[in-house]
């Protein structure tokens, strides 16, 4: 039987983030620099990854980097110097808003995975990266391939990752743990990493998930913890974290690896717990490529 195309797509991730590490360099005029004051945005998918990278730029001590969906952008506040704005199409509404509110007040950069897409006439800055698109309507290696990208822009040496995204995805599946129910967690950058894991068993195989940066859980989100549900954490977890979901009886989930591969195991895990299902991950349902609004329904 054919593979899907997201399995294809999950498969390709380690050479994708190679790819774009090869090209940071060449857009380095376009991505923000040491000291500017940066805001970026995206929708579903692409808004955790601009959570991730405002995290990691931040951490790095490049700048204030505000993360925001585009649909909450304050585009009456004029404190950036550069924003940013993440979409593999290149033809979502609220972006191609947001960059028309935005001409000729600051500088923007658009990063898609379309060749030719709107935002190219819209954006200051364009980053196209085609090798990254994908068939599948549930976004794996074009969202991860970003960070990968923009982690490489911030000086990251992303070897490492990228053999740990190799790992990830030679690892057992049977590893895995099986549940309808994943609470996934994450700190700093991580935990747009967390939403995004969240969103993708959602999307591709209707599981419920939640999911919280790490020290949150204790505060409310722990309540439905118990045998059979899970909560994966990304990156380290808090002192005494595993303790407490363990006395709930839920399992708890944490690895060594770079967590951005841990994602790639999220990715594994969806299409898998789809596939039990009998549903297609490449077409969820009600959901499509791209959100294109009329003008009649914002």
């Amino acid at each position: 039987m054919a593979l899907s195309a997201s399995v294809v797509e999950i498969e390709s991730q380690p050479d994708c983030w190679a790819r774009a590490v090869d090209i940071a360099p060449t857009h380095a005029a376009a991505l923000p620099t040491p000291g500017e004051r940066v805001a970026v945005t995206g929708c579903g998918t692409s808004w955790f990854v601009a959570m991730a990278y405002a995290a990691l730029r931040e951490e790095a001590g490049q700048g204030v980097t505000d993360a925001f969906a585009a649909s909450e952008f304050p585009v009456d506040r004029d404190a950036y110097d550069r924003v940013v704005v993440i979409s593999r199409s290149g033809t979502t509404t609220e972006i191609l808003d947001l960059l028309s509110a935005l001409r000729g007040r600051t500088t923007t950069v658009a990063i898609t995975a379309t060749v030719g897409a709107p935002v190219v006439g819209l954006a200051d800055h364009v980053i196209e990266l085609p090798f990254a698109d994908e068939e599948s309507v549930v976004q794996t290696r074009s969202a991860t391939s970003v960070v990968a990208l923009l982690r490489a822009s911030l000086g990251e040496d992303l070897t490492a990752a990228i053999a740990d995204a190799k790992s990830a995805l030679a690892e057992p599946l049977g590893a895995l743990p099986e549940s309808d129910q994943f609470t996934f967690l994450g700190q700093g950058w991580t935990v747009g990493l967390a939403h995004e894991a969240g969103l993708k068993l959602r999307e591709a195989a209707q599981v419920w998930t939640e999911s919280y940066p790490s020290m949150e859980y204790r505060h409310g989100p722990i309540a439905i913890a118990e045998p059979n549900r899970v909560t994966w954490v990304f990156g380290q977890a808090p002192k005494g974290l595993a303790d407490d979901v363990a006395a709930t009886g839920a399992t708890f989930v944490t690895n060594d690896l770079d967590p951005l591969a841990q994602l790639v195991l999220a990715h594994r895990l969806a299409i898998a717990v789809a596939d039990r299902k009998g549903l297609n991950p490449d077409r969820p349902r009600h959901l499509t490529r791209s959100v294109i609004l009329s003008p009649l329904n914002p």
